[in-house]
């Protein structure tokens, strides 16, 4: 059994891996040389290891586009090798330098953090490398009819079009409000992500259904991932999840909202609140049995989804404004948008 796991996991992490000899060690250790003891105490999380005056220099692995033709931009999957040298834990953000220098003032760019698209361990199971899921941005311009150049996304458009082999400066890994609460193996987890918002939500799945860590061993509730997107060619690691589900199809739960393909309950677009909508008296049942729940992507939707659950608190006779004190007095609400 345990063998074809491992190959499992080898083919997977093989789909983000370049051609020809790799630039780390590719042999599966045992799941739980990374854990904490108990793996569920949070007091070792390593934070700011590298800071923006001495960052770490880490090498590209591989870079791949994950999305389809029809999508509304260009996503790519990096993997960076970190030597095991900056170890993090799912949830956290590492932040990038990009090189060269700002036209203002000729001063080193700013840092831009980027969650981390992988568990502790990596892709490759080693604990050696990190992943980073990034959307190229870019700017139309109405009057030129094509993107204008100058108004890019610096630090998205470099890590993009890196190339295996190619340095990357880190820093952190920073952040503790998107850690997973693993103490209570019950606990249900619902994660929504717009875009590339989905990145830490890939560290969560990856480590309780695809690993073989005691996380994964000792969970028993109901991790609920939603993912708003344009439209099905921009869905992001769709088969990843497809193998949760079909793995533990009690314990993983699936929704995609598909603003450009689909129609919520007025007529208009599938946005990710509308979806969240559909479900929200399982959700309330869920948040009052002490699930926790996950925001991260845009900042853009977070104002949709405070107007949506307004909403139903005044259909359900709760006051918003007590449930949603009483959600962070409890620990059970985190955000991480940009």
């Amino acid at each position: 059994m345990k063998i074809i796991i491992a190959a499992t996991l080898l083919a997977s992490a093989s789909a983000f891996a370049p051609s020809g000899k790799a630039a780390f060690n590719t042999q599966i250790a045992a799941q739980d040389f990374l854990e904490a003891e108990p793996y569920y105490s949070q007091k070792t999380v390593p934070t700011n290891t590298f800071k923006i005056k001495t960052p770490y220099a880490g090498k590209v692995v591989s870079n791949k586009r994950i999305v389809g033709p029809q999508a509304t931009g260009e996503t790519c999957h990096i993997i960076i090798d970190h030597e095991g040298d900056m170890p993090y834990w799912e949830g956290q953000s590492w932040g990038v330098i990009p090189p060269g220098q700002r036209e203002k003032d000729g001063k080193a760019h700013a840092v831009r953090l980027y969650s981390i698209a992988s568990s502790r361990y990596g892709d490759d199971m080693t604990g050696k490398t990190g992943s980073l899921c990034v959307r190229r941005a870019t700017y139309w311009d109405p009057d030129m009819k094509a993107d204008d150049p100058a108004k890019k996304g610096i630090c998205s458009n470099f890590l993009c079009d890196t190339s295996p082999g190619e340095e990357v400066k880190l820093t952190g890994p920073s952040g503790k409000v998107m850690l997973l609460p693993e103490e209570d193996p019950t606990t249900d987890y619902i994660m929504i992500a717009t875009g590339t918002g989905i990145a830490p939500y890939r560290g969560f799945i990856r480590r309780l259904f695809t690993e073989e860590t005691p996380a994964a061993t000792a969970y028993k509730g109901q991790a609920w991932l939603f993912l708003g997107v344009a439209n099905s060619d921009a869905l992001l690691y769709d088969d990843e999840w497809q193998a949760a589900k079909a793995k533990a199809p009690e314990n993983f739960r699936l929704d995609y909202a598909l603003s450009r393909e689909q129609e919520n309950k007025k007529g208009g677009k599938m946005y990710i609140q509308d979806k969240v909508e559909e479900y929200s008296d399982e959700i309330f049942t869920k948040l009052e049995g002490g699930a926790h729940i996950y925001f991260c992507g845009l900042k853009g939707m977070m104002p949709g989804i405070n107007d949506m659950l307004k909403g139903v608190c005044e259909a359900k006779g709760i006051d918003y404004d007590e449930w949603f004190a009483g959600l962070k007095k409890k620990k059970q609400w985190h955000v991480e948008v940009y």
